[in-house]
């Protein structure tokens, strides 16, 4: 089976899963009702999320240019908030056409600039993602101390994951560790038998790039920015949460509690790996916002459509502005590295 047909195959069953979810998350739905409670939207706090959604990609394209400076090539120009912010944009873009492949894209732009390596700049992402579950976690310790979210936090998510590991997750976890760690104790003892020819060096220079990347972020010199925009992205994603609320009557009762609690929940919508979270984020918030507030299933359909379109029609129209802007940027680059 050719690379082409195999990537052909699995874009052909994430979209069946796509419609898969999004089947059974509108099943059934009164399509009437739905339109009506629409119509009743306040579309200016909805044109307010989609503007803190476009500052979320600025901070973030900042936030990621502070973890690229330690690796940054010797002797380039720094890199710019231009290019990491395109860069980002456009890894939104591609991940709504495909899940995960957005990260992959950013850092092979970032190294069309030569101002860094793409496993160099792969690393940070490592690292980034990383960060970020953490602060998604870090997010939802104090719904702990509240009753009706600590009771669906514990029932629906933490006893799920502790069955799941007493399963075999556990092991499987252990296994992949025990394997990263042999990979890497084999590579650095046969380094110079591996890099005699040439796939081998390539694949050594890959690995080392990675592990420079990886290490960058304990490199940063501008740590407390780091930190800084990191407290502002999750500050405007609990913002986007609170504004859906406010853009629809029948959550006018909710207070900024209710809104950490659907971000950290969302969050989790947008992890499932199908393009740009489609079906997977309808399917979790609505069966969430039912046992919790116990609103009915258009109601929490309608929290989620709203709360996932906007994200969406953001990452387009700002996905799509930046592809331009790239394109011009990558044939300034080229003429200027032309003899």
């Amino acid at each position: 089976m050719s690379d082409k047909l195999k990537k052909a195959l699995k874009y052909a069953l994430l979209l069946v899963l796509v419609a898969v979810l999004l089947f059974f998350s509108f099943r059934g739905l009164d399509w009437g009702e739905f339109m009506n409670d629409m119509k009743q939207c306040r579309w200016g706090w909805v044109v307010a999320i989609i503007a803190v959604q476009w500052i979320i990609t600025w901070l973030r394209g900042n936030r990621w240019r502070i973890m690229l400076q330690p690796i940054r090539t010797p002797g380039t120009q720094p890199i710019t908030r231009r290019e990491t912010y395109d860069a980002y944009a456009i890894c939104y873009l591609s991940n709504i056409a495909f899940p995960r492949s957005g990260e992959v894209v950013r850092c092979g732009l970032l190294g069309e600039t030569r101002k860094t390596t793409f496993q160099g700049a792969l690393g940070t992402v490592v690292i980034e993602r990383t960060w970020d579950m953490l602060c998604m976690f870090l997010a939802g310790v104090p719904l702990l101390f509240f009753g009706r979210f600590r009771d669906f936090i514990v029932e629906k998510m933490f006893k799920p994951a502790a069955g799941n590991m007493q399963l075999g997750w556990f092991w499987i976890v252990l296994i992949v560790i025990a394997v990263i760690v042999g990979i890497v104790f084999l590579i650095r003892a046969f380094r110079e038998q591996i890099g005699r020819s040439k796939v081998g060096a390539a694949f050594l220079k890959f690995f080392k790039g990675l592990g420079e990347g990886i290490t960058a972020a304990f490199r940063m010199k501008n740590k407390w920015g780091f930190f800084a925009y990191t407290l502002i992205i999750w500050i405007g994603y609990w913002l986007c949460s609170l504004w859906t609320m406010r853009a629809l009557p029948a959550f006018d009762a909710l207070d900024g509690w209710d809104a950490l609690f659907l971000m950290v929940v969302g969050s989790l919508g947008w992890i499932v790996p199908v393009q740009g979270g489609f079906g997977a984020y309808h399917f979790i918030v609505a069966m969430t916002l039912m046992p919790v507030y116990g609103f009915d299933r258009p109601t929490g359909l309608l929290f989620a459509t709203l709360s996932h379109e906007s994200q969406i029609v953001q990452m387009l129209l700002c996905g799509l502005i930046s592809l331009v802007s790239w394109a011009i940027y990558r044939r300034k680059l080229k003429t200027n590295t032309e003899p």
